[in-house]
């Protein structure tokens, strides 16, 4: 009898356990969840490392979590509910990273909560994020310090856009000047050339110097341009370029009358000319964020024919000037009684006769060097 009892008890015991252990591998899985609030969101941190098929929802203002992923049971399947202490939108987003799920809800009004769940019994799983945590004054001085921030930054963002505009403005004007201005030289000399032919080349100078000392003395604003950074360009090419092409107009051509009537100035201001009226609509465009690929090309392309032909054609200008400049002692620097002469100024103009072909060179290098960038990044984004 007593054996009997014995093996009724053991098989109770047995079913007992056998119960327990089902319904413990039938139990979901909680991870362990750490929860802050803002005025207007709450924010949810799951501890699980490497989350993977994630669930999250909110229906009826309960929020439901199911992940797999490792966290403080192993490697498993983890799930939870909250139901909110107040309404909050049923949109919901999560990010997940290696250690851990961030989930943002919306408070459906704008207010700060006594707490998060309904129930006032907190669920075991949950704790405050302290990393996170703010007071109900703090939140609302963090509110205060983001305003102000944007508001700085909307306020710099205005002074910079008005800024730009101001310079773009500028620069469409200054660039469109001097295209109108290049174009009435390059029309008019064509234009004289064809009616008059060859006479028109004596007397470039008297019906084009004119408009030609305003276009270059206003280049000098290029220079300025560089160095001040209102444009990102070299200031070294483009002040050999500047200062090279004022003292050929008012040097060479300008202080001697003797070359007013040489065939020489009509070569300079026309291949001078012909490189303008591409480069400055270029510029315009760029001011207005648009691109014609052919002026691009053009832009671009035509300097490497045409500028090393007007170097040649300003150096021929100074060869032809130097005997003028001996026999005139215009520019001559004198020198003390005892020695009885002067020093020539051809003597400058040959020591400028060698810095004008390496000024050619860095022009060069530097013009070929902006065709290279351009059209070999053209070719990478496409």
């Amino acid at each position: 009898m007593k054996r009997g009892n014995f093996l009724h008890c053991s098989s109770s015991l047995i079913f007992l356990n056998q119960s327990f252990t089902k319904k413990n591998e039938t139990m979901p899985l909680t991870p362990l969840v750490y929860w802050a609030q803002r005025h207007e969101d709450i924010y949810l941190r799951v501890e699980l490392t490497d989350a993977q098929n994630i669930d999250v929802n909110v229906n009826d203002n309960v929020l439901q979590f199911k992940a797999q992923g490792h966290g403080a049971k192993g490697q498993n399947e983890y799930e939870f509910s909250l139901e909110f202490l107040l309404p909050v939108k049923s949109e919901v987003s999560h990010k997940s990273t290696q250690r851990q799920v961030n989930i943002t809800v919306q408070k459906e009004q704008r207010g700060w909560w006594k707490r998060l769940t309904l129930q006032e019994r907190k669920p075991v799983f949950l704790a405050p994020d302290f990393d996170r945590w703010l007071d109900e004054s703090d939140a609302e001085m963090e509110i205060r310090e983001k305003e102000e921030k944007r508001n700085m930054l909307k306020a710099s963002r205005h002074k910079e856009e008005g800024f730009v505009s101001l310079k773009t403005g500028f620069l469409f004007v200054y660039n469109l000047v001097q295209f109108l201005g290049f174009s009435w030289i390059f029309v008019n000399m064509t234009v004289r050339l064809f009616i008059f032919g060859q006479d028109s080349l004596y007397d470039t100078f008297h019906t084009i110097s004119d408009v030609m000392f305003f276009c270059q003395i206003l280049a000098a604003v290029e220079v300025l341009n560089a160095a001040f950074g209102v444009v990102q360009t070299g200031v070294i090419p483009t002040f050999i370029q500047v200062v090279g092409r004022n003292f050929i107009l008012f040097i060479i051509f300008g202080s001697l009358g003797e070359m007013h009537n040489q065939p020489v100035v009509f070569f300079v201001f026309y291949l001078w000319s012909t490189i303008e009226i591409f480069r400055y609509p270029f510029y315009m465009l760029g001011c207005l964020n648009t691109e014609w690929k052919t002026l691009t090309w053009l832009r671009y392309t035509i300097w490497i024919p045409l500028y090393p032909l007007g170097v040649i054609a300003e150096a021929v200008a100074v060869i032809q000037s130097i005997p003028i400049f001996d026999e005139t002692k215009l520019f001559s620097i004198p020198l003390p009684k005892a020695v009885g002469t002067s020093i020539s100024f051809s003597y400058v103009l040959h020591i400028y006769l060698v810095l004008m072909f390496l000024g050619l060179f860095i022009n060069f290098r530097h013009l070929y060097k902006q065709r290279k960038r351009r059209f070999c990044t053209k070719r990478k984004a496409n």
